[in-house]
């Protein structure tokens, strides 16, 4: 048996060699990868070739069991079979069955009890997820790009349910059901110093209609003493019959909790993602290929649907050919064209940056300008009153409009390629959006802890802020409801006169002017806006999640019916899973975001001492070790060496190792992928040679056949000729060829 040889099974079972494959690319590109390993290594192999072939036979034989049992296990129903056929196989497995034991019996129909009833479960839980009918016909409509939005706006409803949930069984429910049992509450007790005066706005006897209208768009009046905002919670502690029940700590608990849980569930969704991109790393020709043979979106029911999906994905094959283009300009450019592009990229982003810096000094000064406003109390009229509550609001809603725009325009004289330009655009608006509101937030914090007196005596603004921590949830508040108002308006007043205009009108710029795309990126951006807003304000608006829900319901339906009424698809739509990614990842930095001035409103401003359940402490987060200082020792020693030096040096290196051993396991999968892709594209030309050898054999026989109706002999007389051999050899190669990749192995 030669060393360099192909075997391979036959019908028959035995193992063959062909000499024919051994001119395969495959089995050439073998030859190649041994000839580099050391000679003294020769004999070895030639020595364990028999051992390593039976070894390779062996392990085919345990991965065909292993298969037949798993066919075996698998319902008859989910064969591809005619009725009879299905009908002899479930013979077969009764008189399988009845030389089993009862005990084998009994756990086999067990196993397939729990399985049917774990598939029905399932299958019923999947039919009671929300918006289930809509997402499946908006799917059938658009494609599964669109879908991933509509999809993650149903996780976005999902996420806020649980928070809710988080803020009101453990700070609301507690409250409420105190009167209903036979606890009483404790509430905190105010030293009369002039920390702890709250004018109580409340009350204010008779007032004019409109002003219920302001106080239910700006959250103050009869809405800041209720279960909306920080302030109204002055409880200390409730006593129960059987315990205690601490607030405050609650409280806190629940705020660090709600922002911990939605971390883990962003990671968890977003793993899956970038496994997803991991293996979709594909090259140019990969690209080509699947965008052709696999790019169709076989979800697309409707014909305006399935235009647009073509017209997208000549697009995008339009736009990779452009990539190429640039990539080569991009390589013959000589110094002077680098140096003149490099100048006006410098330049650009300089102006970029000033727009930036603009744009958050304007909202600086709207804020500054709304808060005196408000503190001198003066009533001019009431659609003035509602310009300065809403100012900020108003100047963060303008810049998040215009810089978008201005952005698109400047990026096209950045000489980027097509693919960098959307991602570096997406960047810079994700950037404008999520900074405002810290701008914002730093602009309050700038008013709250500046103080007329010296020394500081209660930490903050007292006069004008007694109970800051209102004043900021009232903020996020009108940021929540007037994002909303803006959804809805454009929708009415933007989207829909478009499309009666370019629907109606047969000039050549409505023509050209055309109906509102329905861009993914954008309106994502717009969600994930709104969430930040909602994780930065239920700490000081434990209410804003459960009005964020009815938010998201509600701009569900009205951007379903303006995508299926008023727009249009994206010319270039994100593929789902990239999408989800993409979506996954602005939420995580709005959440790394919202993180931020939670963390200083926990930790660094004096909390108010005229309002909420933290009047008997600094900071919000003394509340942590004082209880702790409460507990048995053991406990506190326990918690004390948790929260040391030493154990946070051990866990910081014991998560630094698990981080490197993880990157070298992506890795190590990563060369695993791309060996698969090569051996694709070696398998590839196999099939190609073959091919090429079976039209060479048909040529042959085309021209021996009219010579001799006999068949030929060999010059010597033993045996048949070249042409009689080589049609041998070649049935084998073709039905190698057509063999399970298990049936052979090269040794």
């Amino acid at each position: 048996m030669e060393e360099d040889s192909v075997f391979f099974t036959d019908r028959s079972g035995r193992i063959t060699s062909n000499p024919l494959l051994d001119q395969l690319p495959s089995y050439q590109s073998l030859l190649y990868r041994r000839k580099s390993s050391l000679t003294s290594t020769k004999r070895k192999g030639r020595l364990s070739s028999s051992g390593s072939l039976k070894y390779s036979v062996n392990t085919v034989n345990r991965l065909e069991e292993r298969q037949k049992s798993q066919m075996e296990q698998r319902p008859i129903r989910e064969f591809a079979l005619p009725m009879a056929e299905k009908r002899r196989s479930k013979d077969q497995r009764l008189e399988k069955n009845q030389d089993l034991s009862s005990w084998t019996q009994w756990r086999q129909s067990t196993r397939r009890y729990l399985k049917r009833l774990r598939d029905d479960a399932q299958a019923f839980l999947s039919s009671m997820k929300l918006w289930r009918g809509d997402i499946h016909q908006i799917e059938g409509m658009f494609g599964t790009g669109i879908l991933s939005y509509f999809s993650f706006l149903r996780f976005l409803v999902a996420l806020n349910m649980i928070i809710f949930l988080l803020m009101f069984g453990f700070v609301m429910l507690p409250i409420i059901i105190v009167p209903y049992t036979s606890g009483n509450i404790t509430y905190n007790q105010y030293d009369g110093s002039v920390c702890s005066i709250y004018p109580n706005t409340a009350r204010r006897g008779l007032v004019i209609f409109h002003e219920h209208i302001t106080d239910l768009l700006s959250g103050g009046g009869f809405l800041e003493q209720t279960y909306l905002f920080y302030g109204f919670y002055k409880v200390d502690k409730i006593h129960f019959p059987k315990g205690t029940y601490n607030l405050a700590l609650a409280y806190l608990l629940a705020t660090i909790g709600y922002l911990f849980l939605s971390l883990i569930w962003i990671v968890k969704r977003s793993a899956t993602g970038f496994k997803r991109n991991l293996v979709q790393d594909e090259d140019r020709f990969q690209s080509f290929c699947n965008k052709i043979f696999t790019g169709w979106d076989f979800c697309i029911t409707n014909e305006n649907a399935a235009m647009l999906k073509r017209s997208s994905l000549l697009y995008e094959l339009k736009t990779d050919l452009e990539e190429e283009r640039i990539k080569q300009k991009i390589a013959g450019r000589t110094t002077k064209e680098k140096c003149r592009i490099y100048l006006l990229r410098i330049i650009l982003n300089v102006f970029v940056v000033g727009v930036l810096a603009a744009c958050f000094y304007s909202i600086y000064v709207a804020t500054i300008f709304s808060q005196e406003a408000q503190m001198k109390s003066i009533k001019v009229h009431f659609i003035v009153d509602l310009i300065y509550e809403y100012l900020p609001s108003v100047v963060i809603t303008l810049a998040n409009f215009i810089t978008p725009l201005l952005f698109s325009v400047i990026i096209n004289y950045e000489d980027y390629s097509p693919a960098f330009e959307i991602r570096f655009t997406l960047m810079r608006c994700v950037f404008m959006r999520l900074t405002s509101i810290g701008v914002l937030l730093f602009s309050l914090w700038s008013q709250i802890v500046k103080c007329e007196e010296d020394p500081c005596v209660c930490g903050y603004h007292h006069k004008l802020y007694s109970c800051w921590e209102t004043r900021v949830g009232q903020e996020m508040y009108k940021l929540s409801i007037f994002d909303f108002i803006i959804i809805v308006s454009v929708t009415i007043f933007v989207e829909f006169p478009r499309k009666l205009i370019v629907e109606h009108c047969q000039c050549g710029l409505a023509k050209w002017w055309g109906r509102q795309e329905f861009s993914i990126p954008q309106n994502v951006l717009e969600i994930v806006y709104g969430q930040t807003i909602c994780w930065i304000g239920t700490f000081h608006c434990p209410m804003l999640p459960a009005i964020c829900i009815i938010k998201y319901f509600f701009i569900f339906y009205i951007k379903k019916v303006s995508l299926i009424k008023n727009c249009r698809p994206a010319t270039r739509p994100f593929r789902p899973s990239s999408s989800n990614f993409f979506f996954l990842g602005v939420l995580l930095i709005g959440l790394a975001l919202a993180c931020m001035p939670i963390a200083v409103s926990l930790a660094q401003i004096n909390c108010s001492q005229a309002c909420g359940p933290f009047v008997n402490y600094n900071t919000s987060w003394q509340v942590l070790p004082a209880t702790i200082s409460q507990m048995p020792e053991g406990a506190q020693k326990l918690l004390f060496a948790l929260s040391s030096e030493a154990f946070a040096v051990s866990f910081f290196v014991v998560t630094c190792m698990a981080m490197f051993y993880v990157i070298a396991l992506a890795g190590a999968h990563k060369r695993v992928i791309n060996q698969l892709r090569e051996q694709l594209v070696i398998e590839g030309r196999d099939k190609r040679f073959l091919i090429q050898k079976l039209c060479q054999a048909q040529k042959f026989r085309a021209v021996k056949s009219p010579m001799s109706k006999s068949q030929p002999r060999s010059p010597s007389g033993r045996g048949p000729s070249y042409h009689t051999s080589f049609s041998s050899n070649f049935s084998e190669a073709v039905f190698l060829a057509h063999s399970p990749p298990n049936s052979f192995t090269h040794v």
